[in-house]
This record gives C-alpha cells, sequence and structure tokens, in this order.
C-alpha cells in the first residue's frame, strides 16, 4: 500500500474503475473470481433492436433486478476515491460502470463512459426519462413481477425462468409509444466519441493512471491503459486476478478494492481519513 500511497502522491492521477470496484456494494462483476464460474450472455444491441423477444426478456429481468442496484450503496473504495480527489491526490475518475456510485460517494469529476442505468431513451423520439418513473409504470401493468427472487446480475438485472418473462408485458415510451432502451452503451454499441475524447484529454493531463477492479479484458478500458503508457505514465493496477494490463503496469496491487483504497487515502491523509 506504502508504494500506491507515494505514487499517488504526486496529485493528477487519473483513475480508470471497472466492476470490481462495485463489488463490495453487492454488484457482481462479469470477470471475477466468482463471476467466471457463472458465464453470462448479455443481450447485444442488434438483438435488442430488432427483437420483441429481447426486449421482453431485458425489461423483465431489468424490472425484477432493479430496486436492489438502483439501493446498492457506495463502498469504501467509492468514498476512498472521492475523499482522494478532496484531497488533490485524484484528478477525476474515468469509470466503466453503470450504477452511478462513484456521484453518489462525492466524486465530482467522473466521465461515465457507458452511461448509467438510471435513464432510459426512447429509439424513436429520444426522450429521456428516469428509470424510477419506467418502473412505476412497468408494475402498475405488471403487478407483483418485482416479487420474483433470484441473483442479481453484472447488468442490474436477474435470470428468469422463460415461462416467467413470457407473461411480462413490454413497457413502451410514455412520449411517443416508441421502443425504450436503457440510456447505456450496450454490447455492440461504441462508446460515444466526444466521451472517448473527454477521457483520453484526462490521461493526457494525467500525472498517473490508476486501474481499480478492471480486467481490462474489453477495449473500451484498456485504450486508456495503452495512452498513458504511450505517454510514458506510471500505471499503477488495483484488481483481484490478473489483467490484459499487467505487462504494462509500473505497480500491481493485488486485492479488494474498497481495503486498499481506504489503506491508501489513510496514508496520505485524505479526506480527513486519519493515518494510522
Amino acid at each position: 500500500m506504502l508504494e500506491l500511497a507515494e505514487l499517488l502522491a504526486h496529485g493528477r492521477a487519473v483513475v480508470l474503475t471497472g466492476a470490481g470496484c462495485s463489488t463490495e456494494s453487492g454488484i457482481p462483476d462479469y470477470r471475477g473470481p466468482l463471476s467466471r464460474a457463472r458465464p453470462r450472455n448479455p443481450v447485444q444491441i442488434q438483438e435488442f433492436v430488432r427483437s420483441p423477444d429481447a426486449r421482453r426478456r431485458f425489461w423483465a429481468r431489468s424490472t425484477v433486478g432493479w430496486a436492489r442496484f438502483r439501493d446498492a450503496q457506495p463502498n469504501g473504495g467509492h468514498r476512498a476515491l472521492a475523499a482522494l480527489e478532496a484531497a488533490g491526490f485524484v484528478r477525476s475518475v474515468i469509470t466503466q460502470n453503470v450504477d452511478r456510485l462513484h456521484a453518489r460517494a462525492g466524486s465530482g469529476a467522473v466521465i461515465e463512459l457507458h452511461g448509467a442505468l438510471h435513464r432510459t431513451r426512447c429509439l424513436g423520439c429520444g426522450d429521456r426519462a428516469s428509470r424510477d418513473d419506467l418502473q412505476a409504470r412497468i408494475l402498475a401493468s405488471n403487478r407483483g413481477f418485482a416479487a420474483h427472487g433470484a441473483r442479481l446480475a453484472p447488468d442490474g438485472d436477474v435470470d428468469l425462468p422463460d415461462e416467467v418473462v413470457a407473461r411480462f408485458e413490454v413497457p413502451a415510451c410514455a412520449a411517443c409509444g416508441g421502443v425504450l432502451r436503457p440510456d447505456v452503451v450496450m454490447f455492440g454499441e461504441a462508446v460515444p466519441r466526444d466521451r472517448v475524447e473527454r477521457a483520453f484529454a484526462e490521461v493526457d493531463a494525467a500525472g498517473a493512471l490508476l486501474v481499480v477492479g478492471s480486467s481490462l479484458a474489453v477495449f473500451s478500458g484498456y485504450r486508456f491503459v495503452l495512452r498513458a503508457h504511450e505517454r510514458g505514465l506510471p500505471i499503477a493496477i488495483v484488481n483481484l486476478g490478473e489483467t490484459r494490463a499487467d505487462g504494462l503496469a509500473t505497480l500491481r496491487v493485488e486485492g479488494r478494492a474498497g481495503e486498499v483504497l481506504t489503506s491508501v487515502a489513510r496514508a496520505l491523509g485524505a479526506g480527513g481519513i486519519a493515518a494510522e
């Protein structure tokens, strides 16, 4: 932990976070040690757009999982990063997560690469709306549906039997009656270019890059490590298990994000977190 604290002590670090940053909040990851035993086949955007059955499956599963996903609380890792930002050690957070937990923990400079599940968007008129408002409409036409119990999945949804999904009434856009989608980057889609450029600009202005809770298997996040490496920046990685960028890392810490980052924040006296 001391080496990581020393790396961050110079300030201006940009942090890239993945699902492993939120597992201590009860949100599963895709490629962590436990998740690898439960392979997932998330819906692809092409299938979602063309298939009413795919949309029925997506919204049925999301309806059951939404309350638990929405109510997840920031953990020690989120709070430590907010404290490190407030103390000037962290410049910004680039997150691959769609749970809004960094903002809720108090981080002010956050780029949500993949958006957030807290809003929906219409494929027809483009209207954006609150996911909570949609949940109320869904439950009005699918009474008792959210009572189905199942294990929460990385997307904030749950696995449901086909016969349960078949009974689900799919919601439509309240503004035009069109097809609704989550306001996130779905599998098979590219991150909006302006968002990528903002993230690259943050890396270019940084003094170091800290990766937290990501295997970096997806290029969406890995490209920022490549950018940092090209610029000769120190790269630190905090993760459980190997990552795609281990060979590029200046420092590698094996551990849970909350435990590691809380210790680092204490060591730096960040945000009133007392040094041990």
